[in-house]
């Protein structure tokens, strides 16, 4: 198993990418703490990950205030005993909006879910992740922080802040061990995918799925156990010499 006796925190465990690593990482031997703001999501990836005999443990918590964040980094090391892998996985999409017509309490919300989330996030387990001697720290980013489409503003400025602030804690945290890298996935099916599209994109979601499909040239969305794959390179120890990357798990969308 290639996370043996490991202990990972995965934000946005209820659902979608979140959900699909939390189940794999378990499988490899990882004790999981999945953390979501909905009680009931995080629950129901438990229950998932025990009934395959494997560990974890629900957390509910808003990745976007402070005392959340601590809270949620001290439970798994009250609870396991240490902390070896994070994963700032929530976040939340935006509907294709013109810059001049989103609504300033849009933007405040999708830089702080997705942006402010992740420097929490580290803030409080880096300080642990270097007591234990190193570890992993995982930010999902996404193909609109490199290749944008318009009407994505907040989104992908939010997306691009945390791929480079990424590399930022890469250059920091190498001398203490500690392996940072981004997973940038293109749009899926998940609820926060969905969340990308319009009410009129919603309508048609055969010639919606069709106009995506037609810029990404392995020809499919991504499936969020591409993503939990990805994360599993890279939180596992094949991965060791591997820091500040961006890995796009996008199906060659970037370089369309």
């Amino acid at each position: 198993m290639k996370l043996d006796g490991k202990v990972a925190l995965i934000t946005g465990a209820g659902s979608g990418f979140g959900k699909a690593t939390s189940i794999l990482f378990a499988k490899e031997g990882a004790k999981v703490v999945a953390v979501d703001k909905d009680p009931n999501t995080a629950q129901q990836t438990v229950e998932v990950i025990k009934q395959n005999g494997n560990e974890a443990s629900p957390v509910r918590a808003d990745v976007s205030e402070s005392r959340d964040c601590e809270m949620m980094i001290n439970y798994a090391v009250e609870k396991y005993g240490r902390l070896d892998i994070l994963f700032n996985n929530a976040g939340i999409p935006m509907v294709p909006t013109p810059v001049e017509n989103i609504d300033e309490a849009v933007w405040d919300r999708v830089l702080t879910v997705n942006l402010k989330s992740v420097f929490l996030g580290c803030k409080y387990a880096i300080p642990v992740l270097k007591r234990f001697g190193g570890g992993v720290i995982l930010n999902t980013s996404s193909v609109s922080g490199v290749r944008v489409r318009p009407g994505g503003g907040a989104y992908a400025a939010s997306k691009g802040a945390v791929t480079h602030f990424t590399k930022v804690l890469a250059l920091e945290l190498g001398p203490f061990k500690i392996r940072v890298a981004t997973i940038s996935p293109v749009i899926s099916e998940t609820p926060l995918g969905l969340g990308l599209l319009t009410d009129k994109m919603k309508e048609d979601m055969d010639a919606t799925r069709k106009a995506f499909l037609s810029t990404i040239p392995i020809g499919r969305l991504v499936d969020p156990q591409d993503v939990a794959n990805a994360a599993l390179f890279l939180a596992s120890d094949e991965s060791s010499m591997i820091t500040g990357i961006d890995l796009l798990v996008d199906g060659g969308r970037a370089i369309a």
